[in-house]
């Protein structure tokens, strides 16, 4: 029974730093395996996904179910030629695909996998190592992966890819500040900036005073701060430059973006820092949101030992693949933005929702040690200036949107000619021979028609 209970305790930061130097190695090779081969697994789970989505088999041939078919394909990459533009930087040009998957799996290293087990006899928590700012370090190694794309796109030597990376430093400026804006809302009801604190502060519902009455929230905050969820996942999209948002690649534009002139295994280390980034960000967000490596609500009421031992891993990897399935789910479905719909939907949608959502929670949890009067005027006060702002919001009259011939005529002389207004080709001289053949015969079987 003791043994159980030890091993249901959260850790904490205090049981970090204490392990052996080759327990510490197995946790370090452990994240990285797990980073790899949910690449391998997640590059066939979208490919059978997509496939399924479009009603056709996706890979089957390779393996049992296809599944021996992203490792075909890691070979095939291995051995191709290696090709290195003349034009290009050729330190910056071999180190930036490294800088992406080591910023990647680097952020593995604070995300707790479960609680504290037993390990050839070392009590010891499921996670690398943790400190006081945990977030930050994974904020940092989001923003640091940039650079990579940033570096490769720069160091090519052409156009195209300096034009993708490009995007990407402007893509993650946008989206880099919504993110860390949805943090500051977990910062606020967890008290910590700790990933093993935050899981810990999940465990149970919180204990809100709403206007005199004890609620108890739930305890996970994709329910306690939904806005917050919302626009974290929306970011975690943007930062890595997944459809909707892959931007910064942009075949239909860019050729391929920033790996344009990357070949061989510099290309595949890119592809590989997408998709270890896309199970990372998955792993964030079900740390900061959706309670960690705890189990859900009806399991946890009739088993008691759910959240213990080993099968927490199996929540936690539950979680992920459901968010996985969420990213492959959205480029299966939505297509891409257009660059200024995408800038304009970080800095004028997302930005001020998220401006006024942490204004509003740090207002609600400010009032919670007032008396009962002291709310309710609190709350009137804010009711009525919201009130009064909606009164006194300045209406634009819509103006009329002019015609297209008007839009014509206002073109200033000497300008390039404009295409048909209706969007239409004007039909050939062959075509307009042929109708006006044809009109005689019509307009007599239209008159014996209506003698008839």
């Amino acid at each position: 029974m003791s043994t159980v209970l030890a091993a249901a305790q959260d850790p904490t930061l205090a049981d970090f730093g204490k392990d052996p130097w080759w327990l510490v190695l197995i946790k370090i090779v452990f994240a990285f395996v797990f980073g790899l081969l949910a690449t391998l697994l997640g590059v066939w789970f979208e490919r059978r996904v997509v496939g399924r989505m479009a009603v056709r088999p996706g890979p089957n041939q390779v393996g049992p179910f296809g599944l021996l078919q992203t490792l075909a394909d890691g070979l095939k990459m291995a051995f191709k030629e290696d090709i290195l533009p003349k034009a290009a930087d050729k330190v910056v040009y071999f180190f930036a695909p490294t800088i992406s998957v080591i910023c990647a799996v680097t952020a593995l290293s604070v995300v707790p996998f479960g609680p504290k087990v037993s390990i050839f006899g070392h009590w010891t928590p499921l996670q690398v190592t943790d400190v006081s700012v945990a977030v930050l370090v994974l904020l940092a190694c989001s923003s640091m992966g940039i650079y990579g794309i940033v570096l490769g796109g720069w160091a090519s030597g052409s156009t195209y890819p300096l034009l993708g990376g490009l995007r990407s430093s402007a893509q993650m400026i946008s989206y880099e500040v919504a993110m860390g804006l949805s943090i500051v809302a977990v910062f606020m009801t967890a008290g910590t900036m700790s990933t093993s604190g935050i899981v810990a502060a999940q465990a149970h519902g919180s204990k809100l005073d709403i206007l005199g009455a004890n609620v108890t929230a739930p305890g996970w905050y994709a329910i306690l701060l939904l806005p917050s969820f919302i626009i974290f996942f929306i970011a975690t999209v943007g930062e890595t430059n997944r459809a909707p948002f892959d931007l910064p690649e942009a075949e239909s534009e860019l050729v391929a973006g920033f790996m344009t002139e990357y070949s061989s295994l510099k290309f595949a280390l890119f592809m590989l820092s997408e998709y270890v980034s896309m199970v990372t960000m998955s792993a964030v967000t079900t740390t900061l949101f959706l309670g960690g490596w705890r189990a859900p609500a009806p399991i946890t009421t009739f088993w008691a030992g759910a959240n213990s031992g080993w099968w927490p891993m199996l929540w936690f990897f539950g979680k992920v693949l459901i968010l996985v399935f969420v990213f492959v789910w959205l480029r299966g479905t939505l297509p891409r933005l257009r660059y200024d719909q995408f800038m304009r939907f970080g800095w004028k949608v997302l930005l001020p929702i998220n401006l006024v959502w942490i204004l509003v929670l740090a207002g609600l949890r400010s009032i919670e040690d007032w008396d009962r009067p002291q709310r309710l005027l609190a709350t009137g006060i804010g009711a009525g200036v919201l009130l009064l702002a909606t009164l006194l919001w300045p209406s634009r009259k819509k103006e009329p949107k002019p015609t297209p011939q008007e839009q014509a005529n206002s073109r200033p002389h000497g300008s390039f000619p404009l295409p048909p207004m209706d969007l239409q080709v004007p039909p050939s001289p062959r075509t307009k021979r042929v109708v006006a053949e044809r009109e005689p015969a019509n307009v007599v079987a239209g008159s014996d028609s209506r003698e008839v």
